[in-house]
């Protein structure tokens, strides 16, 4: 059997993005994804791409390395990805200071503008004026993502690049196991979004990459338009994920709920008018637990209802995946020292953005280019033992 230079296993943005680059440079590349039609984060993302988020010197720029990216990508991958720029609105509560809201996103490249509540009305008239004090709003870029990836999977497969479809069962020395037979490689990097943890812990590794059990409503196009991304301007989500990581071995144990469940209620409208009204948000250990979905839509559907009255009911399905995360905000980016020849490249907050960049930087430095930020990432690569 072929031998590759590098297997990628994970098929979503992050596997793809890192498989073109990485054949890009000259490797020969197998990228291997478990399911035909995706279900992975990916797939059921909002597709915001915050370039005015970064509140570093490092983040703010491989936000300006993301936008100069996704500026020529159509180009380079011959492909239509629906990138464009529209209004964000982040949504105050109504028991909630505007102003204390506004401090929250000070440090931002490009911080929010503050908006009354009618000024927030007239740019989205779908809002509930009653269900808030206010709003925050800045320029966000925006992709289609599933089309985004499959124009970088078919770049990557004009490229020389190959693809299989199957899940992988265990990253071994050399390669890895899927459920009907071994590829042996050079390199593996691992790129399973959610299931990332429960891989490596498969081969004898905790390696600090949690997920989150995110669930969303997706409805077919509609004629009711939605002018601009809504999202809360103070997501719990963060907090949620903070509050989850503080014990690491409790993700070793199957069953836990780490924290009580939450939900940011917010609303994306693609070109073809289809609609994504999400999202809950669940720290569940087991990456197969069970969640009531019709108890899951209810509250989605109570919580869009409150914010866009509009939207609450339109019909559409429920909808679940997993989405992975890490400490601090800090993707995880690197070798692993237990596994010779093992990688990891996961657990980003700003995905879509991110991932764009750090990962040519991740394929040139892999190829022997020196670059002075994917060493930084590699200090946060902590294991907590085998």
């Amino acid at each position: 059997m072929k031998t590759y230079d590098w297997i990628v296993v994970g098929g979503g943005i992050t596997g793809a993005v890192l498989a073109y680059e990485l054949v890009k440079t000259g490797f020969s590349v197998l990228l291997l994804e478990k399911d035909a039609v995706a279900e992975n984060a990916t797939r059921y993302s909002y597709g915001g791409l915050a370039y005015w988020s970064g509140s570093t010197p490092l983040t703010r720029q491989l936000c300006q390395e993301a936008r100069d990216r996704y500026n020529i990508l159509p180009q380079e991958l011959d492909a239509d990805i629906e990138l464009r720029e529209l209004d964000l609105l982040l949504t105050i509560p109504a028991n909630s200071d505007p102003e204390v809201t506004a401090r929250l996103y000070a440090q931002c490249a490009v911080p929010p503008c503050l908006l009354s509540v009618p000024e927030a009305c007239e740019l989205e008239p779908l809002l509930n004026p009653g269900a808030i004090a206010g709003a925050l709003t800045v320029k966000h870029g925006h992709i289609h993502p599933q089309k985004t990836v499959q124009a970088y999977i078919q770049a990557f497969l004009r490229a020389g690049g190959e693809l299989q479809i199957g899940e992988v069962l265990q990253v071994i020395s050399g390669g890895v196991k899927t459920t009907t037979v071994t590829y042996h490689s050079a390199n593996v990097v691992v790129c399973a979004g959610g299931l990332s943890r429960q891989l490596l812990k498969s081969a004898g590794v905790s390696i600090k990459v949690y997920f989150t059990h995110a669930e969303i409503i997706e409805t077919p196009p509609v004629d009711l338009r939605l002018n601009t991304l809504v999202m809360p301007a103070n997501l719990q989500r963060f907090k949620l994920e903070s509050t989850s990581t503080k014990v690491d071995k409790l993700w070793n144990k199957p069953g836990n709920q780490l924290a009580p469940p939450i939900l940011d209620a917010g609303a994306i409208q693609f070109l073809d008018g289809s609609l994504r009204l999400g999202q809950i948000s669940r720290v569940l250990t087991d990456v197969d637990a069970y969640i009531n979905h019709e108890e899951s839509e209810d509250w989605l559907r109570q919580s869009i209802s409150h914010i866009l009255p509009r939207l609450g009911n339109l019909p559409g399905n429920w909808h679940h995946c997993l989405v992975a995360f890490s400490t601090n905000n800090i993707p995880i980016i690197g070798a692993i020292p237990e596994l010779p020849g093992v990688h990891i490249f996961s657990g980003f907050s700003n995905p879509l953005v991110l991932i764009l960049p750090l990962a040519q930087r991740f394929a040139q430095f892999l190829s022997g280019t020196e670059d002075d930020i994917i060493p930084q990432f590699s200090d946060f690569l902590i294991l907590t033992g085998s």
